[in-house]
């Protein structure tokens, strides 16, 4: 189920959907003594990521991850690490634990899994996570060009993450699995203009259940839009 939260411009949308996702994480560390907080990579959430380092949380007792990652050295600019990095984790939330799922320590993706797996048990279902789509309609990194499309939408396995190899994308990925998606407390879709909108109501339409349509199908999203 798909509600819509639009707002005038991307500096209003980034300003207050900064404001609501403070609220939430403060709210499940006064509930449960800790928060998780999950992002995508991309241009679009740079923004709300800066906004969000300067508000003054518990950042020590919140958790962030990404929902995929490339296989790539973290120093490159295709790391999504890197951009959390930079954008994100500074300011106040310097003090967040970051999980990467490119660890240092990780010589294959099969070790990076079992690596975020293994941080991740204690904190599930995440609170918060927050998700982009690409003009194909895929989100996180399940592809809908990928072999491993079915096996990442598959909701009778224990595991959350699952190696990606898109077709029409660079890079192997490590990526979030439709059910550890779905069973998130919130679920934001965070994309801005027109042309996204346009691809987002294609996909919804669309015969073909792409997965952007199958993350909405499963659960309730928020679209969170700025034109």
């Amino acid at each position: 189920m798909l509600k819509t939260s639009r707002y005038v411009n991307k500096n209003q949308l980034e300003k207050k959907f900064a404001r609501k996702l403070a609220n939430i994480l403060r709210s499940a560390i006064e509930k449960n003594g800790a928060a998780s907080l999950i992002v995508s990579g991309g241009s679009t959430p740079v923004g709300l990521f800066k906004e969000l380092s300067n508000i003054a949380l518990p950042w020590e007792h919140i958790v962030v991850s990404l929902a995929d990652e490339r296989w790539v050295d973290p120093a490159d600019d295709a790391s999504n690490e890197k951009l959390v990095k930079t954008h994100l984790l500074q300011n106040f939330a310097v003090d967040a634990r970051y999980v990467s799922l490119k660890p240092t320590t990780a010589a294959t993706v099969d070790d990076a899994i079992r690596h975020a797996s293994t941080e991740m048990t204690s904190i599930l279902p995440f609170d918060v996570v927050i998700l982009g789509m690409g003009e194909d309609g895929h989100t996180a990194s399940i592809f809908p060009c990928s072999n491993e499309w079915a096996e990442a939408v598959r909701y009778d396995t224990d595991e959350f993450y699952v190696e990606v190899n898109p077709t029409t994308a660079p890079h192997t990925r490590v990526s979030l699995r439709l059910p550890s998606i779905t069973n998130a407390k919130h679920i934001f879709l965070h994309i801005t203009g027109d042309k996204k909108k346009a691809v987002l109501d294609a996909a919804l339409e669309a015969e073909q259940a792409l997965p952007i349509k199958q993350v909405i199908d499963q659960a309730e999203v928020e679209l969170v839009w700025a034109p």
